[in-house]
């Protein structure tokens, strides 16, 4: 069986943080309905779109597994067919602006008395406090959550990452909690509320950082390069380029063909424990002895020196020689991989990481797959929802609608356009 096989979710996410952490559920084998608006669905069906009159890979990347519902909660009706979905469901997921959910009548009382056993599991960007009904996107989590002041090089501006900590960082934060809280209702009976904060995940992704804030205190941050380089700390965290946050000297260095190639380099890392192969791999045998290098307090104002004469060494080759090279040694470095490089890796297509999924009217498309792997419950990726596919469906087997019944919805407008089509 899957892991959450049995387990039905009211999904009210769109974008990205949201459906993320669906998303991951529905891999887990949960039940998930999406709820979609007639005639429109998740904003990002239609954003950012590469085929005209298909669903948006930042749609379909976000919503395998789901089935989709039409539903316009504006009316009596539509209500009334939420209020049923939630009595038969476990967890609602949402990430509306602050208060949507209650301007609608659904408050968290109002579930309650439907469904005390019901999970709502809410994704915001602030926590309670002075900021708590603003709106939040991705590069504005990350700037207020500690990750754009610290990223980039010291003299330059703060920089968001590609990696979208954000959003998809918040959903998986939010995921672990909704779990939590079905495993503690198997004990209590009772639902509760679980929030994740957009800022707050943010931060608990850079508390390396808040760490170092910490230190300074108790004088300058060594394995940062400025130290080395005998510039002055403030008081506060550095942006420290591509140093490591684990207080080992680290840089990205060019490799063979770096003059035409963007990701033509490679992470080295000059780990004090494997600093005598490093020496010999790049034939420098007599730093092994020297005491200018023998030593990593030695070594810290000569690391432009030492970095300048690894890259020497790693431009000779290409970026996987190098990686063979310096791994069967023990020597930790990574790759800058492009995303090209990660489509076409046979090995993340052979762990379910990287899958090909079938769809009805974008054909093939590429996409990430489950990331967690459990040796008892496979993950079968299946392609996202068309809107509204499955309002029939979930009307009948779900909430044992009639014929007559259904028919009387859609005469009063409750579920929009219906949508009618097979699953492939």
């Amino acid at each position: 069986m899957k892991a959450l096989e049995g387990v039905r979710i009211l999904d009210f996410t769109h974008v990205q943080s949201g459906p993320t952490c669906t998303q991951l559920l529905a891999w887990f084998g949960a039940d998930v309905i999406k709820v979609e608006r007639p005639g429109v669905g998740d904003i990002t069906r239609g954003q950012l779109r590469d085929l005209p009159d298909a669903d948006s890979l930042y749609f379909t990347m976000l919503n395998h597994n789901k089935r989709s519902i039409t539903l316009n909660t504006k009316t009596a009706d539509g209500k009334k067919v939420l209020e049923a979905l939630i009595k038969q469901c476990d967890v609602m997921v949402e990430n509306f602006a602050p208060g949507a959910l209650d301007r609608m009548g659904f408050t968290w009382e109002r579930i309650q008395e439907l469904n005390p056993a019901m999970i709502v599991a809410s994704i915001k960007g602030f926590g309670p406090g002075p900021y708590q009904d603003c709106k939040v996107y991705e590069n504005v989590a990350q700037c207020t959550g500690g990750a754009a002041s610290t990223t980039g090089f010291r003299d330059g501006l703060p920089l968001v990452t590609g990696a979208q900590i954000g959003d998809s960082g918040t959903g998986l934060h939010l995921c672990l909690g909704i779990v939590t809280a079905l495993y503690q209702r198997t004990r209590t009976g009772r639902g509760q509320k679980v929030s994740a904060a957009m800022q707050d995940g943010v931060l608990n992704l850079c508390r390396v950082k808040l760490r170092d804030q910490q230190r300074l205190a108790h004088g300058p941050l060594k394995e940062y390069s400025q130290y080395g380089e005998g510039i002055e700390f403030g008081d506060t965290v550095p942006r420290a380029g591509n140093d490591s946050g684990g207080g080992q000297p680290g840089r990205i260095l060019k490799c063979k063909g770096w003059e035409t190639d963007p990701n033509a380099y490679i992470y080295f890392i000059t780990q004090a424990p494997v600093w005598e192969a490093i020496c010999d791999v790049i034939g420098e045998p007599g730093w092994k002895t020297d005491p200018d290098y023998a030593k990593p307090d030695a070594r810290l104002p000569r690391l432009e020196e030492i970095f300048a004469r690894i890259e020497k060494w790693t431009q000779t080759l290409v970026k996987f020689e190098v990686m063979d090279i310096l791994n069967a040694r023990d020597i930790p470095c990574g790759p800058i991989l492009s995303m090209k490089e990660l489509a076409e890796d046979a090995s993340l297509r052979a762990t379910g990481t990287v899958v090909e999924v079938e769809h009805p009217v974008r054909g093939t498309y590429l996409s990430v797959g489950n990331p967690i792997k459990l040796s008892d419950s496979p993950t079968e990726v299946r392609r996202s929802p068309l809107l509204g596919e499955h309002t029939d469906e979930i009307l009948r087997e779900v909430l044992q609608f009639d014929d007559e019944t259904i028919a009387d919805l859609q005469k009063g407008g409750a579920l929009g356009d219906l949508v009618k089509m097979a699953a492939e």
